[in-house]
């Protein structure tokens, strides 16, 4: 696997191997809302990694990561776990980052973040710099998110995601007052769009879901995520909050559409 973001714009892919081999890649599929795609070589006896557990990964525990920076060459870097589930940095549209303080610079992206072990538990996405190399802040894509946008590419050539077409805020004073919410925690709908899936099952703006198939929603990320892991077409019971009274709608999932491509 590699970055989208690394590829998406390729005329040719080479991969290199640390044997010494090269080989053109093909392309599988891209999952730019991840920033995640699946490259595919045609080689014998090829290195594997074992697919490590990112969920039990804890603050604390030593990283490697692994990637080409700057150009110079097969690199290793080491360092700990920073933090886990890092969030609306506006990376990706989906986020839920490794951070991790091994120095992660430019050329690392799409490379292997491993535990000691040598499992893999991470892909190594994006740094936080001023300067433009490792400030020992960078972030990777947990194992368990590529492990299931790998499966679906090579399954159906493509990432399915739910989709309902909301626009969700936070809870907050304002918003409280503007929509006279009663509910204090949740996500508060502010619009709905027309003959969208939620709109069908008659959402409407001021409600706040508070609950997906029984799981709670807390913000506007978790929403995110818990939505698009619904499976299209498949309904599901959505809990909200209107006006103080408490209503179960059973809503349709659409399939999430892919985000347009940038002009270039």
């Amino acid at each position: 696997m590699a970055n989208n973001h690394v590829v998406e714009n390729a005329d040719d892919i080479e991969v290199s191997l640390n044997d010494g081999r090269r080989a053109k890649a093909k392309v599988v599929g891209t999952d730019p809302d991840s920033d995640l795609a699946v490259l595919k070589i045609d080689l014998d006896k090829l290195p594997t990694l074992v697919l490590g557990d990112s969920n039990s990964l804890q603050v604390g525990d030593q990283v490697l990561a692994i990637g080409n920076p700057f150009g110079v060459g097969q690199t290793v870097t080491s360092g700990i776990v920073s933090a886990m589930g890092r969030n609306q940095l506006g990376i990706n549209t989906f986020e839920n980052f490794i951070q991790t303080d091994a120095a992660i610079n430019p050329g690392n992206s799409g490379g292997a973040l491993v535990d000691s072990g040598g499992n893999l538990v991470g892909i190594n996405t994006a740094i936080y710099s001023r300067s433009g190399g490792s400030m020992g802040i960078g972030f990777a894509i947990p194992v368990s998110t590529a492990r299931q946008v790998l499966e679906s590419i090579v399954a159906e050539g493509q990432v399915r995601r739910g989709w309902i077409g909301v626009e969700p805020r936070e809870i907050t004073p304002e918003i409280a007052q503007t929509f006279g919410l009663k509910a204090s925690s949740g996500v508060v709908v502010t619009g709905v769009l027309q003959n969208g899936p939620a709109a069908k099952a008659g959402m409407e703006p001021g409600d706040v879901i508070v609950a997906i198939g029984g799981k709670a929603v807390h913000d506007s990320s978790e929403l995110l995520t818990q939505v698009a892991a619904l499976k299209p077409g498949t309904l599901t019971g959505f809990s909200v909050d209107r006006k103080g009274r408490t209503l179960d709608l059973q809503i349709t999932p659409g399939q999430r559409p892919r985000p347009p491509k940038e002009p270039g």
